[in-house]
């Protein structure tokens, strides 16, 4: 009948796979299991049991695309638009082998790579459908959220109404509706993993092949100023548009507004046209403003502090002349194209409700790669994880594959 060495019936595992999945804790997952399914399962074996599932999904992960074990079926066509975004995230491990409780290794905190690879539909303009940017990003409140920083009394400074105003009450009639532009999700594949960065972008590349994104007929790929993301980037999606997240050059662009100003009044003027510059593709001209402050201001010294004004300029443009090739965004939004990595950072938030806390430890690398597989597995809009389980031996119509013959040599080793 399929029953492994803990007698738990193939439902009873899919039970047991998807609670552990989407629930906080192993023991959140059995109480689920009890309270709902009926059915007691010790957080122990629930642990266990995700471990071999996780293990299982990195191995048809890497698989072959030749040997059709991969884990979701080709599309029968490629997709119109084809958007790969990808960044980096934390899990917190422990040594392995020394029993419950918390044992840090070395490492403590390691950085996990996470990729969601989203088959979309667009639309394309003559001119660009929304050269005015949100409203949101007029909002002093708001921005200074984004830019996680406390360091400028917000609340002395009210916002202007015309600035923080819809920007398309102001646009000619007959011009597309500001939120009409953006790109729509319809089907979003999840990775995540411990892996160094090289081995990742092979993983995302096998996932971009399987799925026919080098077949789309637009391509983006989009990051953060992580020099991994782009090295990936290079060698496995050289073909697709390079886009830099506006999110994180609004930051820049604020903190660098405060750095070259006293007032608050005049900080928030100074962020608005240079952040309305680079939203409109004005990179070259916002980089040199900014390189006239720090000609006025001068160079950092080495041991200046992370708040010296001279230092915050001299990384806001490092940041921006590094990646201004990747800052066309009016003409990403002429071709349909997402200018913010905002399906990126959702997904991160999914990927920590289940793997990131002050009180998650996970076996390092075993514990932490099996989660990181589960949950991105969950995560998949394709019904992987269901997918996967319902085809482990044990279930319908699914041979149970054959124990490897035991030889003297075997056992002598």
């Amino acid at each position: 009948m399929g029953f492994d060495a803990r007698e738990l019936t193939p439902l009873l595992v899919q039970r047991t796979v998807i609670a552990a999945a989407e629930t906080r804790s192993f023991t959140r997952a059995a109480i689920v299991l009890k309270q709902v399914g009926g059915q007691t399962v010790s957080a122990k074996t629930i642990e266990r049991v995700l471990h071999d599932v996780g293990r299982e999904l990195a191995e048809r992960r890497d698989a072959d695309p030749k040997t059709g074990d991969a884990l979701a079926k080709c599309p029968e066509s490629p997709p119109d638009l084809a958007v790969v975004e990808c960044d980096g995230g934390r899990i917190r491990t422990r040594e392995p082998g020394h029993g419950p409780g918390v044992h840090l290794n070395e490492k403590g905190w390691r950085e996990s790579k996470n990729a969601c690879l989203i088959r979309a539909a667009r639309q394309t303009f003559e001119t660009d459908p929304q050269p005015e940017p949100p409203a949101c990003f007029c909002n002093p409140k708001h921005v200074a959220k984004i830019a996680e920083t406390e360091a400028l009394s917000v609340a002395s400074i009210e916002p202007d109404p015309a600035a923080a105003a819809d920007p398309r009450s102001s646009e000619p009639e007959g011009l597309i509706a500001a939120a009409d532009w953006r790109p729509k999700r319809l089907v979003r594949t999840v990775l995540a993993s411990i892996a160094c960065s090289n081995d990742f972008g092979k993983q995302m590349a096998r996932e971009a092949k399987r799925r026919r994104f080098p077949e789309a007929k637009a391509k983006a790929f989009l990051g953060d100023g992580l020099p991994w993301n782009w090295s990936i980037h290079k060698q496995h999606f050289r073909e697709f548009t390079a886009v830099l997240d506006f999110i994180h050059v609004l930051s820049y662009l604020f903190l660098a507004a405060k750095a070259v100003h006293e007032r608050a009044d005049d900080a928030w003027d100074q962020y608005l046209v240079w952040m309305r510059g680079a939203w409109q593709g004005e990179v070259a001209q916002v980089l040199e403003e900014l390189c006239a402050w720090q000609t006025k201001r001068g160079e950092p010294p080495e041991d200046a502090p992370d708040q010296d004004p001279r230092k915050i300029l001299a990384k806001t443009i490092t940041y921006l002349g590094n990646n201004e090739d990747r800052m066309n965004y009016a003409e990403y939004r002429r071709n349909g194209l997402p200018v913010t990595t905002a399906w990126m950072e959702s997904l991160v938030k999914e990927m920590n409700y289940r793997v990131k806390g002050t009180e998650m430890f996970w076996n390092d690398p075993e514990g932490a790669e099996a989660i990181l597989q589960v949950r991105a597995a969950a995560l998949c809009d394709d019904e992987r994880l269901a997918n996967h389980l319902a085809c482990r031996p044990g279930c319908s119509f699914t041979r149970r594959p054959k124990s490897p013959r035991l030889t003297p040599e075997k056992i002598r080793s």
